[in-house]
């Protein structure tokens, strides 16, 4: 409805908007997760978690009318008509910007439960989020590297274990356990670095989604596989706020969390190469897709 406002306005007052959206609902949602820890009882924590995912959800719903308030973004978003509210999901997507947690957020609002991030650690200091994420019980993980580990031999498997604490946490409600599977956000240098085999992806870490599956194969149904593209180039947060990205495409596809799919990844040698053969799979097929969509992006722009 801004649209036609100059981008710095534009990017200015989407930016006050998701301030002040932040701030507001930040405070009720840290006083309501304090709550349970006064009173830790299971029929009560149900219940303020029931409160903490409605206050998050709304934080999300105002965030998305502020996107539409001041962009015109052509969304092309195709697979979201087989999701449940109900559900147990687990939600792996290839990563390229900031932007994509804002993405995923619109799209799946209230189509399935809300996403729950592994996030690294130094993100609780980011100013009101971080109190918000943790009021949330999203995880918050510490990763060694392989060269501090072989220093430090004693921390060995503690980041393991903070993903099993959150997945205990996670089996009171339905929730949908989100993962940016490469672990990091895709640049030109990193795959280059990585020597990587895919075109517009980095390598996939298979130990985190294996952990989940594998300590919450009871309660999770399906599996989200989602190929998120930026035919205008990757945008910042800036460019998504002040209306320079003008159209994103996501693919979204559904399938059930296999027999095959559950087993212990860390000491099952077998079980462990299978595991990864399913995922180098399913990645080298979301790769071919983005070549496909962003391909066919380019040559529809040529013959405009």
């Amino acid at each position: 409805m801004l649209d036609f406002l100059p981008s710095p306005v534009k990017g200015v007052l989407s930016f006050v908007g998701y301030l002040i959206n932040t701030i507001c609902l930040t405070v009720p949602l840290i006083l309501t997760a304090l709550l349970k820890f006064v009173l830790p009882f299971k029929g009560v924590i149900v219940l303020l978690d029931k409160i903490l995912i409605w206050l998050a959800t709304l934080w999300i719903s105002i965030n998305g009318m502020n996107c539409d308030l001041f962009n015109r973004i052509d969304w092309q978003v195709k697979g979201l008509s087989r999701l449940k509210k109900k559900d147990w999901y687990l939600v792996i997507s290839n990563h390229q910007s900031w932007v994509d947690i804002l993405v995923l957020q619109k799209i799946f609002n209230r189509k399935i439960p809300m996403l729950k991030f592994f996030l690294k650690k130094e993100l609780i200091w980011v100013p009101f989020l971080g109190l918000a994420w943790w009021a949330l019980d999203f995880p918050f993980m510490k990763r060694y590297s392989k060269k501090f580990l072989a220093a430090n031999p004693h921390l060995k498997g503690k980041d393991l274990e903070s993903t099993r604490k959150a997945c205990e946490k996670f089996k009171h409600t339905p929730v949908s356990v989100m993962n940016f599977v490469e672990g990091t956000r895709f640049t030109p240098e990193k795959h280059e670095r990585q020597k990587s085999p895919f075109y517009r992806l980095l390598f996939p870490r298979a130990g985190g989604i294996a952990f989940v599956l594998g300590s919450m194969g009871e309660y999770l149904n399906n599996i989200i596989n989602v190929a998120i593209a930026y035919p205008g180039g990757i945008p910042t947060f800036w460019d998504y706020i002040s209306g320079k990205t003008k159209k994103i495409i996501v693919d979204v596809d559904v399938f059930p969390v296999g027999e095959q799919m559950i087993g212990d990844y860390f000491n099952n040698d077998g079980f462990k190469q299978q595991f990864c053969e399913w995922l180098n799979q399913t990645w080298q097929e979301k790769d071919k897709k983005l070549e496909e969509i962003l391909l066919f992006e380019s040559t529809d722009r040529s013959s405009a």
